[in-house]
């Protein structure tokens, strides 16, 4: 048996909030839409991961998800002027990211992170 795909589940009173983080900021495309549940990703081919933590990092809490991005510094200007408080960061890190922190409509903690 081979582990083909992982995927995070928000619980939200309505998803459609998620479009404007998730889609119209982030860019990612909506994949499946049941009305009562809304996929969005990339059809980028992505590594299986799942990240087991005691805490976040340089003393942070535990992010929900960690999105890797190929332009933090964009990233950041397009939540800064959509209204996302950002929690932590922007901060380079000893192991070799550069990240934030910032809540999506649901209070979920995600961190936006880049390799340096």
């Amino acid at each position: 048996m081979k582990v083909k795909r992982i995927v995070a589940n928000i619980a939200a009173p309505d998803i459609a909030a998620a479009k404007r983080f998730y889609q119209d900021v982030l860019g990612l495309e909506p994949l499946m839409d049941h009305g009562w549940l809304v996929t969005y990703g990339s059809r980028t081919k992505m590594a299986v991961q799942i990240s087991i933590a005691t805490e976040g990092g340089s003393g942070t809490p535990v992010p929900a998800l960690s999105i890797e991005v190929d332009d933090l510094e964009a990233a950041l200007a397009r939540l800064r002027k959509a209204g996302f408080p950002i929690e932590y960061g922007p901060a380079d890190e000893p192991w070799g990211v550069r990240r934030f922190y910032v809540r999506d409509p649901f209070g979920t903690l995600v961190n936006i992170l880049v390799h340096a």
